[in-house]
């Protein structure tokens, strides 16, 4: 009875399978993270590392090279592409709904041939990417603090307390400790957290977006703001009005990215094949709407353009959009407090952003451990017994964020650099998978629910082409002359750091590395497909 029961169990056990899961087993994997992430709890965590208001210190540094009208429109010509990219990604998540998302797609849709290289190349620029990104959000979160601090004690002009450098990078490692603290947790905390994050940032982001205009009425005229252009040589050092549009819109570049954290954890969401794209395209429409109408906020409340870049100005010239929200408030109720709760608005959007890139990277760090890419990957890859939840993997990435932070002490451009990092790192690990696929054998893939047909060669080449551009432009001097303080180190850094990993490829890792490695046995994979 026992006997003719079991395959009978089996069966059923099979039929009860998730989509996702039922798809892992078929690639190789077993399930081993908790899978009960909903379709609205993946997009909260996608939408907390995209964010509204993540490019907020990149904004005066885009209006200043040539003016509002190059920021507002590039906005839009980044949003369109930012889509085709995001459509390409979509239908490669369908089909492989993995937590190494990026990597495993190259390995698969590059083939046994290339798969193992593609996997290596791009499994480490997205390491190098999120890893990043905590930085970025650590720096970003740290400043905006340094700000409202110098505002709730006063301004710069009357005695208020702006955090020196070394006081900066303890408040900076402070936020990567508890963004550590907090992901080392069960999952069910940070997806609460992160549906926290939602709300918080689309009121928070509404208030904002409506109320600053109305505050800082008079506001900038709509030609202003849409048809205005102008460099700022004296600042820059940039005479060339092709050259100056395309820095203005390094905002933009940078604000549109980190969809794919949906895919990261489709291991983890309920029916990933079809909610992980649905997350990843929800996610860009959302930030599309709220970052224009972001930028155009900032913009129209604008009161004195060059006073915004004065180092003697209230809060120091550290950071424009605060400049910008205490003019509105202070020429209108001759006070700080509206400004200082706004900044708090904005400052929660980059806590909470941090927060999920931690997630993020942990799971890639975890995802490429897995498979031995890592040195001692033994001990990244394990999973807390409790919560399921790559504990040692998110410490590993935090360290890295931290260590990420040490040249703020010395170095003026730290902040360019590491964003340019982070951006040129996970943005370019789209490239790979997206090229595979673009000149893969249609025969060779399996297309999950979501499938682009005759249109992907298309859309993959225009997304390749797009993200090849985008990389490139963060490589650039953004200020001349060149000198110590206004050199972009960012192409030396990764320079540097992608020579060292093709060396390991070439002097070792080739003859062990193998990409996404199966962890499911045969006997048990034929088990699951009765």
């Amino acid at each position: 009875m026992d006997l003719e029961e079991k395959p009978l169990n089996e069966r059923s056990k099979a039929f009860e399978m998730d989509a996702g899961e039922k798809r892992l087993n078929e690639l190789g994997y077993k399930q081993e993270l908790r899978r009960e992430m909903t379709l609205f709890k993946s997009l909260a965590i996608t939408f907390s590392v995209m964010a509204i208001f993540p490019g907020t210190p990149l904004y005066g540094a885009s209006l200043l090279y040539a003016g509002p009208a190059s920021l507002v429109w590039g906005f839009i010509v980044v949003s369109f592409f930012t889509c085709i990219v995001g459509i390409a990604m979509a239908e490669i998540c369908s089909s492989f709904p993995t937590t190494g998302s990026l990597y495993f797609w190259a390995a698969h849709l590059s083939g046994p041939k290339w798969g193992p290289f593609a996997s290596w190349c791009c499994a480490w620029m997205e390491t190098i990417g999120v890893v990043g990104g905590i930085a970025a959000q650590a720096y970003s979160g740290t400043q905006m603090l340094q700000i409202i601090i110098l505002l709730c004690t006063g301004t710069n002009k009357d005695g208020g307390y702006f955090a020196p450098r070394w006081v900066f990078l303890c408040m900076y490692i402070a936020l990567v400790i508890i963004w550590a603290v907090l992901n080392t947790f069960a999952l069910q905390v940070i997806a609460f957290i992160d549906t926290i994050s939602v709300w918080w940032q689309v009121i928070g982001g509404l208030v904002i977006l409506i109320m600053l205009p109305l505050v800082a009425r008079p506001t900038q005229s709509a030609s202003y703001i849409f048809t205005h252009l102008e460099l700022s040589p004296d600042s820059t050092g940039i005479n060339s009005t092709p050259y100056a549009v395309i820095l203005s819109v390094l905002y933009s570049q940078y604000t549109l990215y980190g969809y794919d954290t949906a895919a990261h954890l489709t291991e983890e969401t309920k029916g990933a094949d079809k909610n992980g794209p649905l997350a990843i395209l929800s996610c860009i429409g959302i930030a599309m709407l709220f970052g224009w109408g972001y930028i155009l906020a900032l913009t129209f409340s604008i009161k004195d353009f060059a006073y915004l870049y004065d180092v003697k100005n209230e809060t120091a010239g550290a950071l424009v959009p605060a400049q910008i929200i205490y003019d509105a408030f202070h020429g209108r109720f001759q006070n700080s407090s509206g400004a200082i709760v706004f900044l708090f608005i904005i400052w929660g959007s980059f806590f909470f952003c941090g927060l999920s890139v931690t997630t993020s990277a942990a799971r890639v760090v975890y995802a490429l451990s897995r498979d031995n890419g890592i040195p001692y990957s033994h001990i990244w890859r394990k999973i807390h017994p409790k919560h399921k939840v790559p504990t040692n993997a998110v410490w590993l990435s935090a360290a890295i964020g931290v260590i990420l932070g040490f040249p703020i002490l010395k170095v003026t451009a730290a902040f360019n650099a590491i964003i340019s990092i982070s951006t040129v790192g996970w943005v370019g690990g789209y490239a790979v998978p997206i090229f595979a696929r673009l000149i893969m054998n249609e025969k060779d893939f399996k297309p999950g629910p979501f499938y682009l047909g005759r249109a992907r060669r298309p859309i993959c080449l225009v997304a390749f082409l797009w993200i090849c551009y985008t990389c490139s432009v963060f490589l650039l001097p953004t200020l001349y002359p060149i000198e110590w303080d206004t050199f972009n180190y960012s192409p030396v850094a990764l320079g540097t750091g992608l020579s060292l990993v093709m060396l390991w490829w070439v002097l070792d890792a080739r003859h062990w590395f193998k990409g996404p490695v199966r962890n499911i046995g045969v006997e048990n994979q034929r088990s699951l497909d009765i």
